[in-house]
């Protein structure tokens, strides 16, 4: 009788082991498995967008319907949707034929410079001040952002942009080139008469106004490029006008689209730093082509072409 039971418990333990085995070997299986009984497809579709999402596509991303990633292609589209739904948080998921799936967000979270880059493409008020991307062995991805203005600081935005539109906008029509072109010369003109370049906080890192974002120049009459930059979208997007941010290895402006033509506006440029403190308001850096930019400029204006794809060929 102690014989048996000590064979039943060693046939137990086989079973066991050779079980555990055949887990080990089939981990990915049946994380696979295990995936898709609890994470199905159909929760990672696209269902909520704040105001703020921008329903059309450029170039280099575009809108995605569903959250999966089944090629690396996918990830700077899911980055960019994810970001203009404008949640605080979003996840997606690899799909199992994906097998370096995990290695590639890996290496998009770690690189800054393309994360900014697609940041360029929302909507200022759902682009990100931090961004922070965590996952597990299942391949699901979250993404936590930190957006960069608060719910206090676009209240007062849009209410003072409420406030100054009409006038700034008097016979604006949409469907004319020209009446967007002598609008958008009308911002511009304001927001530079309006704005200083902060100097000390890009000169000495002295942050004595949010220079950065669009409160900046609205409310403190300071502004560094992206302080401008944020600016105009935000009078671009009241306008219905199809833009985003260009970024170079120093610098940043405004791309637009009028009547599928695009632009670049420098408002930075065209509010020059002079030694005597005289203000001025240039408008060399208002509307023009990529070529004709570059060649007043060939440092700071040099940019990406396969991701400001649309600039490249005007």
């Amino acid at each position: 009788m102690y014989l048996r039971n000590i064979i039943k418990y060693i046939l137990i333990l086989g079973f066991l082991l050779i079980f555990i085995g055949i887990l080990y070997i089939n981990e990915d299986k049946f994380n696979d498995l295990y995936k898709d009984l609890i994470y199905k497809d159909s929760d990672y579709k696209v269902t909520e967008k704040n105001e703020y999402y921008r329903d059309y596509d450029f170039t280099f991303v575009q809108n995605v319907d569903e959250m999966i990633a089944t090629k690396k292609s996918d990830l700077k589209n899911i980055y960019y949707t994810g970001l203009n739904t404008g949640k605080t948080s979003f996840e997606f998921k690899c799909s199992n034929k994906y097998k370096n799936c995990i290695k590639d967000v890996q290496k998009i979270a770690d690189d800054n410079t393309m994360l900014s880059n697609i940041n360029n493409f929302v909507h200022p008020y759902n682009s990100f001040k931090n961004i922070n991307t965590t996952y597990n062995k299942l391949g699901i991805i979250t993404v936590e952002i930190n957006h960069m203005y608060n719910e206090e600081e676009k209240e007062l935005i849009n209410n003072k942009i409420n406030s100054i539109y009409p006038a700034l906008t008097q016979g604006y029509n949409k469907n004319d080139v020209n009446s967007i072109k002598n609008t958008i010369t009308t911002i511009h003109n304001y927001i530079i008469n309006t704005t200083k370049y902060d100097s000390d906080r890009a000169d000495n890192n002295i942050k004595k106004y949010k220079s950065d974002i669009a409160y900046g120049p609205l409310f403190e009459g300071y502004a560094l490029c992206g302080g401008y930059t944020d600016l105009l979208e935000l009078f671009l997007e009241k306008m219905e006008i199809k833009s985003y941010k260009v970024s170079s290895q120093m610098h940043i402006w405004n791309a637009i689209n009028i009547n599928n033509q695009w632009y670049n506006v420098d408002l930075t440029w065209d509010d020059p730093v002079t030694n005597t403190g005289e203000d001025m308001l240039l408008t060399d850096y208002l509307l023009v082509e990529s070529n004709t930019m570059q060649e007043k400029d060939t440092s700071q204006h040099i940019f990406n072409t396969e991701i400001y794809n649309e600039l490249k060929s005007t």
